[in-house]
C-alpha cells in the first residue's frame, strides 16, 4: 500500500505541527516535512537496525521525555518528538565521539573526502574536539575484497548497510559482521570473494571512506567534479545515472533514485562500464579499405564514397538490394534518422535492430497488457518465464526479488537450470530446451504436481515476465507464454537484450514497423504524408538480412552499432559480412565485423551527444551529453542526414530537439512526448502507451504451435552479465569478468562420457563443432547441454536446438 493510500496522522516536530501516514518512520516523516535527522545506518531503501544511533531524538511519553533512535520509531496521532532539545544534542555528540574514537582523521587523504557523511555530521552535529587521546585501531589497508572494491577496515562504523544490501536487496550474503566488540569489522568468507554483480552499490551506500570503488579511487574529488543527470543504456529497464565527469573525462556513474524503475540501485555492469567511453581505442576518423588493412580518410572522402556506391546500388537492384543491421545501442533520434533514411532515401524495408536474439518487434512494441516496472509492487504473483533476469536484466531482478521477499508476492520461476531468483521462487519449474511448450500444457491444464502453480497464478493481480531463456529455443514459446498469461489478465512485461531495443523497434527500426508502432502494410496518415511513399511490404529481418547477403543479394549493408561476426544469432555473420557487395560500419570501435567493412565511421557514444530513450515499459527518457566525442566522431543521425542530402534525398534533421519533435508530431505512439517536456517537467520520462482502441498497433498474443520433442541432447544457450561484448572489451575493470567458455553437463551425463571439471570436450551443434572445457552444473535439466553465449576466446556458436558431446572428435 503506497504512502498516499494509508491514514494520516498528526504530530509535532520541534514545536511545528505536520502530518505523516500512519506508521511512517519518524526520521522519514521528519525529512519529508523538512527536518533533517543526522544518520548513518538508515537508508530508505532497506529496512532499518538501528544500529549507528546518530538518528537519536527526543519523544514525548506518559512518563515523560524518553530518548529513541528515529528509524525504528513509528510516528502515531498526537505524536510530540524534539530533535534539537538538548538532550537529543548531546546524545549525538556522544555517538559521534564515541565513532570517531577509533576513526582515523585523514579526511585530506581520503576518497571520501568532500562527500562523506561522517565528516559532514562531525562538522554539524558533533562535539568539536574528542576527550580520546589512546592510539587508534590499525589494520593492513587496503584489502581487495573484490576485484572492483576495495576496504579499509580503519575507516569502517559498523553501520552496516553494506551488508544489509548485500543481504535484503542483492540476495548475496557475501560480506559479513566478524569478531566481536572493538575487534568487529567487514569481511568476506574464506575462499570467497565478493563476488557480486551489484557490489558497487556498497560503495556508493558507505557513509565513510571504507569501501571503495577500484575504478575511481584517488581519481577526483567531488569539487572538480561536474555532474549531470542521465538514463542508462546497458539494460533495457532504462535505469537512472548521475554522471560524474573531471577534465571532460567520465570518472564515475552513481545510481539516482528513480522510484518506477531503479530505486538508485545499478548493476555493476551499469556503474563501471563508462571505462568504454575513455578508451585509447575508441575510433577518432573515417577509415576506408586499403589492401588489408585502413587508411585514415575525411569526413567529405568517405560519404563521398559511401554515397556513390549506395547510388549504384538503387540504381542497379533498386532500395531492396540495400539493408542495415543494428540501432538499439544510440538514440531514439539515431533510430527514427535511420529509420527515415531507409525509407525514405534508399527505398528499402530490410533494417532490423534485433540480432535474432529477440522477438518480434510487433510482439514488443504493441504487446496488448504490457505494464509498469511498478506493477510488481502490487504484484500477488509473479511468473518469470525468460532469462536469468540477474544475468540480462539486473534492475528487474532486483524489483521482483524485492516483490517476493518483502512484498509478499508468490514468484514462480520457468528455466532450464538455476537462476538467481530460486532462493526466492515459491515455484521452480525446471525443463529441458525444446520441451517448453509441453511444459505449457501442463501448466495450462494445472493437474498433479502443476496444481499448486496453476492456483498462484490465478489469483491477481498477476505479473508476467517473458521472454526467450535461451538464444536456442523458438520465439514462438514467449508468445504462447504470453498469450497464456494474458488469459489470466496479466500485466506483461517483455524481455530482451540491448539498451534501446524497445525504442528502436519504435521508431521503426524494424523490417514491419515504422515509428510510432505504425505497421508497414497499409500504413497511412501524417507520417506517410510527411515521408511520402513507403516501399511496400515488410523487409528482411536480421537472419533474413544475413541470408540475403551470403546469397550474394544485398549490394550495400549498413552496420550501425552491429557486430554480427559476435553478435548475430541464428546465422554465420562472417558468411554475411563476406557475401555483401560493400559493408558500412558506424561504431566506437574497430569489431570483429568493422574489420570487414569498406568504410567504417567514428560515431559518438553514450554522454557524448543528447537525446531520448525507450525501455521495457515504452518510458520515454532522457540521455544527456557531458563529455566530448573523440576526434572527428559523429552522431548517426548526423551522418545519415549527409548521406541523404548527398543521394538527392535530404531528410532535413536539423538537431535532435528537431527529430524529436518530429517523432512528437508524426509517432502516434509518442504524440504528446515533447522534448521541453522531458527536459525539464518528467524526471522519471513519460510512457509511450499502448492504446487498446488502436487496433493497428496493438498485438494480442497468440498460442503458437512449436516443434515436438528432439531426441537427444538440446543447448541451453544464455547469455550472461559479464562476456565478450564490444563495450566490456574496452573496460579494465569488467572485462576480466566474463566466465569464459565452457560446455555444463549434467553430473550424469559427465559420468557418461567419464569427464571431470576442466577437461575438454568436443561440442556438435548444428553444422559446427567447438572444443570447450567441461564444467559440472547440477542444476540443469537432464538431457541439456548449457553453453554461455559471447565469451572471450569462444567465436560465434550456432543456435541449433541439438546439441552433441564427445570426448573425440566425431568421424
Amino acid at each position: 500500500m503506497s504512502g498516499d493510500d494509508r491514514t494520516m496522522v498528526g504530530l509535532t516536530i520541534d514545536g511545528v505541527e505536520v502530518e505523516a501516514p500512519a506508521g511512517e518512520l519518524l526520521i522519514k516523516a521528519a525529512e519529508d516535512n523538512g527536518v533533517y535527522i543526522p544518520r548513518f545506518c538508515w537508508h530508505p531503501r532497506m529496512n532499518p537496525v538501528g544500529m549507528c544511533r546518530m538518528c537519536l531524538v527526543e519523544i514525548e511519553t506518559p512518563r515523560g521525555r524518553i530518548i529513541v533512535p528515529s528509524c525504528v520509531q513509528p510516528v502515531n496521532d498526537g505524536m510530540v518528538a524534539y530533535t534539537e532539545s538538548a538532550p537529543a544534542k548531546k546524545a549525538q555528540e556522544g555517538v559521534l565521539e564515541f565513532l570517531l574514537a577509533n576513526h582515523p582523521l585523514d579526511c585530506p587523504v581520503c576518497d571520501k573526502g568532500g562527500e562523506c557523511p561522517l565528516q559532514d555530521q562531525t562538522m554539524s552535529y558533533g562535539p568539536g574536539e574528542s576527550r580520546f587521546v589512546e592510539e587508534k585501531r590499525h589494520f593492513a589497508k587496503p584489502v581487495p575484497i573484490s576485484d572492483l572494491v576495495l576496504l579499509d577496515r580503519e575507516r569502517c562504523i559498523l553501520c552496516a548497510r553494506c551488508t544489509r544490501f548485500s543481504d535484503e536487496i542483492s540476495g548475496d550474503p557475501l560480506i559479513e559482521f566478524q569478531g566481536r566488540s572493538g575487534h568487529t569489522q567487514v569481511l568476506t568468507f574464506p575462499d570467497e570473494p565478493f563476488n557480486s554483480y551489484f557490489s558497487g552499490n556498497t560503495v556508493e551506500i558507505c557513509p565513510v571512506g571504507a569501501l571503495t570503488a577500484v575504478p575511481y579511487r584517488f581519481r577526483a574529488r567531488p569539487w572538480d567534479l561536474t555532474v549531470g543527470e542521465s538514463t542508462g543504456t546497458v539494460h533495457t529497464e532504462g535505469a537512472g545515472i548521475s554522471v560524474h565527469v573531471s577534465q571532460n573525462r567520465v570518472l564515475r556513474f552513481l545510481g539516482l533514485d528513480i522510484d518506477a524503475t531503479n530505486q538508485g540501485w545499478l548493476s555493476d555492469k551499469e556503474r563501471f562500464g563508462f571505462e568504454f567511453i575513455g578508451s585509447p581505442e575508441r575510433l577518432r576518423t573515417p577509415l576506408i579499405k586499403d589492401g588489408d588493412g585502413f587508411r585514415d580518410a575525411g569526413w567529405g572522402e568517405a560519404l563521398d564514397l559511401v554515397s556513390e556506391r549506395l547510388r549504384a546500388a538503387i540504381t542497379n537492384g533498386g532500395g531492396a538490394s540495400v539493408a542495415a543491421l543494428g540501432g538499439a545501442r544510440g538514440t531514439n533520434e539515431d533510430a527514427y534518422a535511420l529509420s527515415k533514411f531507409m525509407r525514405v532515401a534508399v527505398g528499402s524495408n530490410h533494417l532490423d535492430a534485433g540480432l535474432g536474439d529477440g522477438l518480434p518487434a510487433r510482439f514488443l512494441t504493441g504487446l496488448a497488457g504490457r505494464g509498469r516496472i511498478d506493477d510488481l509492487e502490487t504484484a500477488r504473483t509473479i511468473l518469470l518465464w525468460g532469462p536469468d533476469l540477474k544475468e540480462t536484466h539486473p534492475i528487474l531482478y532486483l524489483r521482483v526479488r524485492r516483490a517476493a521477499q518483502e512484498l509478499g508476492a508468490t514468484l514462480i520461476v520457468v528455466h532450464p537450470r538455476r537462476t538467481g531468483l530460486d532462493d526466492r521462487a515459491d515455484h521452480k519449474l525446471t525443463y529441458r530446451p525444446g520441451e517448453g511448450a509441453q511444459l505449457l500444457e501442463q501448466l495450462k491444464a494445472g493437474s498433479g504436481e502443476f496444481q499448486a502453480v496453476r492456483e498462484a497464478l490465478d489469483r491477481g493481480p498477476l505479473v508476467a515476465l517473458v521472454g526467450r531463456p535461451g538464444l536456442a529455443e523458438d520465439p514462438r514459446l514467449a508468445e504462447s507464454v504470453a498469450a497464456f498469461a494474458r488469459s489470466l489478465d496479466a500485466s506483461m512485461l517483455p524481455l530482451v537484450h540491448r539498451g534501446n531495443t524497445f525504442g528502436a523497434f519504435d521508431m521503426g527500426v524494424a523490417p514491419d514497423l515504422l515509428p510510432g508502432r505504425l505497421p508497414v502494410e497499409g500504413a497511412a496518415g501524417p507520417l506517410v504524408d510527411a515521408w511520402g511513399a513507403i516501399p511496400p511490404g515488410p523487409g528482411l529481418d536480421a537472419v533474413g538480412i544475413a541470408a540475403a547477403c551470403g546469397a550474394g543479394e544485398i549490394e550495400v549493408l549498413l552496420l550501425y552499432g552491429a557486430d554480427p561476426v559476435r553478435d548475430l544469432v541464428g546465422f554465420d555473420g562472417s558468411a554475411a559480412l563476406s557475401g555483401a557487395g560493400f559493408v558500412v560500419a558506424m561504431d566506437l570501435f574497430l569489431t570483429d565485423s568493422s574489420r570487414r567493412a569498406d568504410v567504417v565511421l567514428p560515431a559518438l557514444g553514450f554522454g557524448e551527444k543528447k537525446g531520448t530513450v525507450t525501455n521495457l515499459e515504452g518510458r520515454v527518457q532522457m540521455v544527456n551529453r557531458l563529455v566530448p566525442g573523440p576526434g572527428q566522431a559523429r552522431a548517426d543521425w548526423s551522418v545519415l542526414d549527409d548521406l541523404a542530402g548527398r543521394l538527392g534525398r535530404p531528410l532535413d534533421l536539423g538537431s535532435e530537439r528537431d527529430i524529436a519533435d518530429e517523432v512528437s508530431r508524426l509517432a502516434p505512439a509518442y504524440a504528446g512526448i515533447t522534448w521541453d517536456h522531458l527536459e525539464w517537467d518528467a524526471r522519471e520520462g513519460e510512457v509511450a502507451p499502448i492504446d487498446p482502441a488502436d487496433q493497428p498497433f496493438v498485438h494480442e498474443p497468440r498460442h503458437q504451435e512449436l516443434n515436438g520433442r528432439l531426441d537427444g541432447h538440446t543447448l541451453h544457450l544464455a547469455r550472461t552479465l559479464y562476456d565478450d561484448g564490444v563495450l566490456l572489451r574496452p573496460c579494465p575493470s569488467l572485462a576480466p569478468l566474463a566466465p569464459g567458455a565452457g560446455a555444463y553437463l549434467t553430473p550424469a551425463h559427465a559420468a557418461s562420457l567419464a569427464v571431470a571439471e576442466g577437461d575438454e570436450v568436443v561440442v556438435r551443434i548444428g553444422g559446427q563443432t567447438v572444443r570447450l572445457p567441461a564444467r559440472i552444473d547440477q542444476s540443469l535439466a537432464e538431457g541439456s547441454v548449457y553453453i554461455p553465449f559471447n565469451q572471450p576466446g569462444m567465436g560465434a556458436v550456432d543456435n541449433s536446438l541439438g546439441v552433441s558431446v564427445s570426448v573425440r572428435e566425431p568421424s
